[in-house]
């Protein structure tokens, strides 16, 4: 907490700034950054920092420099790119956007479930080449309703999909730590896999679920089965996941997320037989959830003077 009298120094994109100047306590003297170059040589005053960029250069050296940071803000909900052992060990706290962008995400996976069952990218592309499709070859072969779900990440992501997939009558299990009524615990999932219409991953991104999903996982799946990627990139084998559409060993693939990203013309993840590569678009904020940030940031700021609990406060040791 800052010394009696002494303002805390905070060190914020300028693209938030319309939406906190004037609204910050007392207790706190906004720096604004603008780009990169700004932001790293202005880290070593920082004892508040809201480092968001998506090129991750930047803010790593900013975390790095700013050796007086007490906490570290983020709109997003992935914290697996910072240094958290080292945030931990400098007794930093972190707080992401967890929950912000949850029903962005679950809007994107139902469309991404929505067009795969109803054949919406082929509609798309054949509008695009002026060809009318015959009724004699129906795009659409399955529906929602009465499907089975399988939902890997049960925080509010996971449960945003889970919300939003009842009202399509379709049947959804979840994946918690201690499984339950309507859930599966953590050694339950791989043994039932081979029962889901739909796979949906929405794991945090942590050192527990990388590779999760490798060759053997993804061989218990269902040959018409489909899954959905609005995790993290290294949640799954890419050439095991290539392997197996290319095998027609699985129904097909939505990845919101690839290694490497951008993810080059000539990989081979772009013409694998069924797969939709959607660029990382899933959680990208809107100025709802900018503003939704911005609140719950100045409120953490009136907590974090008091010497309170912050809102969305990350477990370094865990991760998420």
């Amino acid at each position: 907490m800052a010394e009696a009298g002494m303002a805390m120094k905070a060190l914020l994109p300028t693209s938030v700034r319309p939406m906190l100047e004037g609204r910050l306590p007392a207790g706190i003297e906004p720096l604004w950054w603008r780009d990169g170059d700004e932001l790293v040589a202005l880290s070593p005053q920082a004892e508040i920092g809201w480092f968001d960029m998506f090129d991750k250069t930047a803010p790593k050296q900013a975390v790095a420099g700013a050796k007086g940071l007490k906490w570290l803000n983020t709109i997003f909900s992935g914290v697996d790119w910072m240094p958290l052992p080292d945030l931990q060990q400098r007794g930093v706290k972190l707080t992401n956007g967890s929950g912000l962008t949850a029903n962005l995400v679950a809007e994107f996976a139902l469309t991404a479930m929505l067009g795969f069952a109803r054949g919406y990218p082929q509609i798309v592309r054949a509008a695009d080449r002026h060809e009318w499709l015959p009724p004699t070859h129906p795009l659409a072969t399955r529906e929602l309703a009465g499907s089975r779900v399988l939902i890997l990440g049960y925080g509010a992501i996971g449960q945003a999909v889970e919300r939003m997939l009842h009202g399509f009558r379709a049947q959804v299990t979840v994946v918690r730590r201690k499984g339950g009524e309507g859930a599966l615990g953590p050694d339950e999932w791989r043994e039932q896999l081979q029962t889901f219409d739909w796979v949906v991953l929405a794991l945090p991104g942590t050192p527990e679920t990388k590779g999760l999903f490798d060759a053997a996982t993804l061989a218990r799946l269902r040959s018409d089965a489909v899954l959905i990627n609005v995790a993290r990139a290294d949640v799954l084998d890419q050439q095991a996941l290539i392997a197996a559409l290319h095998a027609g060993k699985l129904g097909g693939a939505v990845l919101d997320l690839t290694d490497p990203e951008p993810l080059p013309a000539d990989h081979p993840l772009w013409s694998a037989p069924n797969c939709l590569v959607t660029m990382h678009q899933a959680g990208l904020p809107t100025p709802a959830t900018r503003q939704a940030a911005a609140d719950r940031f100045v409120a953490n700021c009136t907590r974090f003077l008091a010497g309170e609990a912050l809102v969305s406060e990350v477990d370094l040791g865990l991760g998420y």
